[in-house]
């Protein structure tokens, strides 16, 4: 079964007195969500309005989506899973590297 994974790239406000949603995005990591079609990239990307305002009075979330297999998912689902995903373990490490790198 193919399902669609969210991958959170940003946020943003909704500009006061207007239907303008002012987004900044950081452009690491943004080639995922590029796709090309006759010859021409797009970024292609959603913006969802938040149920309330976070701490920093956001009040809109930006992701991308990806085909996924239920079974093999890629990427923690939210962005609180991937900040988990991304430390580093704290297991000892009893065997030094032997990977043959010269740095």
């Amino acid at each position: 079964m193919t399902t669609f994974e969210k991958h959170y790239i940003g946020k943003g406000t909704q500009v006061e007195g207007l239907d303008i949603i002012k987004i900044v995005l950081p452009l690491e990591g943004l080639e995922k969500a590029v796709f090309e079609k006759n010859g021409i990239k797009y970024l292609s990307f959603e913006v969802a309005k938040l149920r309330g305002e976070d701490k920093f009075g956001r009040t809109h979330t930006c992701y991308y989506q990806s085909k996924v297999s239920a079974a093999n998912p890629t990427q923690p689902y939210g962005p609180e899973e991937q900040k988990k995903a991304q430390k580093p373990s704290r297991k000892k490490q009893t065997e030094p590297d032997n990977d043959d790198l010269p740095f």
